[in-house]
């Protein structure tokens, strides 16, 4: 078994190669690119005024910046805050050492070559390097997301995006895994999992990206990430649940958690930031985007509410906790169909995703032994 330093030495070798690897390709291209320049610049002086790129949209761009800072609000500190009181007070800041270093790391390695991996080429699973180092994103031009907002701001968009969601993970595996393991892990699994799928779902060529590749062959439909987001973290955190087995004294001595206050807390950051998640996904201040904040609304609203009552009537009395699952529980089931759903359907859709999770959690889980 590799030890701690060795686990720092092998990431710090493996991402400082993969940078240095890509500002060689990058150099080269932009030689080759020189030489090449000169003749064609006659050729495409005629052409200048038409090839300007269409205006910016400040309404829109406000609008997506403001969603951006929320989703990242999300992460830190509402989702850092939601597991930090959950577990037990010796482990609080090793989950927020590891909200934070997914953080940062994340944003490295989208930068590197994570958006290019997600976004460039035209392979069906996966993109190319074409953006690498974010080479050919420029904040004055538009069309890489929309046609209104800054190529720049859909960039950072979806990297708040890309942090959020290994950082779900962190839940199932909490007090179990050293913070080294934890970013060896999530490096190996953005590669593997996140920027492979990323492509497949939201690439315009896409394997499964239903609304824009008309040859998908799954023609999957995912507005705002219940797919990349919540799929992809939710079965690698079960799969991660099962392999490490339950915590030591799992179940002969108390776990509960030491701060529902901050529990509570982190959930009504979540709910908040949500609303740049799912608004946000329509990338323009639009009938979508309200739609959207609608819907996700009504759904978090209705989960939490219903989750609340039944464990009144089932157990005596509603606790803090319940309605903080609900809640959450209502915000991921609405998610990739927020931008589409009715309003009056997004509340059906809370009523299930509160009553199909409480039995899962509290019956389903235990018969399976799970310590999540």
């Amino acid at each position: 078994m590799l030890s701690v330093c060795n686990l720092r030495r092998a990431m710090t070798c493996a991402l400082v190669i993969l940078g240095t690897s890509l500002l060689l390709h990058s150099s080269v291209n932009a030689q080759d690119a020189a030489a090449a320049v000169a003749p064609a610049v006659a050729d495409a002086a005629p052409a200048v005024a038409d090839a300007s790129p269409p205006p910016l949209s400040p309404g829109d761009n406000a609008f997506q910046m403001i969603c951006t800072a929320l989703v990242l609000f999300m992460t830190l500190p509402g989702l850092f805050l939601f597991y930090g009181g959950l577990v037990r007070k010796k482990n609080v800041l090793s989950v927020i050492a590891q909200c934070m270093g997914i953080a940062g790391m994340v944003t490295v390695l989208w930068w590197l070559c994570g958006y290019s991996l997600s976004f460039a080429g035209t392979g069906a699973i996966f993109g190319n390097l074409d953006n690498a180092l974010l080479k050919g994103i420029d904040p004055r031009v538009t069309g890489a997301g929309s046609g209104v907002i800054s190529d720049a701001i859909w960039v950072m968009f979806q990297l708040t995006f890309a942090i959020i969601t290994p950082a779900l993970i962190i839940g199932a595996i909490a007090e179990r895994m050293k913070f080294s393991a934890v970013m060896l892990f999530v490096l190996v699994w953005m590669f593997a999992v996140y920027f492979p799928f990323a492509h497949m779902v939201w690439g315009s060529t896409g394997l499964m990206c239903g609304p824009l590749n008309g040859d998908a062959a799954i023609k999957a439909i995912d507005f705002a990430g219940g797919t990349v987001v919540h799929m992809t973290s939710g079965w690698s955190a079960l799969v991660l649940c099962i392999i490490l087995g339950k915590r030591r004294g799992y179940g002969k001595e108390s776990m509960t958690p030491h701060s529902m206050v901050m529990c509570a807390i982190g959930t009504g950051m979540l709910w908040v930031g949500w609303y740049g998640f799912n608004a946000g996904s329509a990338l323009a201040a639009d009938g979508i985007a309200v739609n959207a904040f609608a819907t996700t609304t009504l759904a978090a609203g209705t989960a939490g509410f219903v989750w609340g009552m039944m464990e009144w009537i089932l157990r005596g009395k509603p606790s803090v906790l319940g309605f903080c699952s609900g809640i959450v529980a209502g915000l991921v089931v609405i998610t990739p169909g927020c931008g589409f759903v009715t309003m009056n359907s997004a509340v059906v859709i809370g009523v299930l995703a509160a009553v199909v999770p409480y039995f899962a959690v509290a019956y389903l889980k235990k018969m399976l032994g799970y310590d999540d």
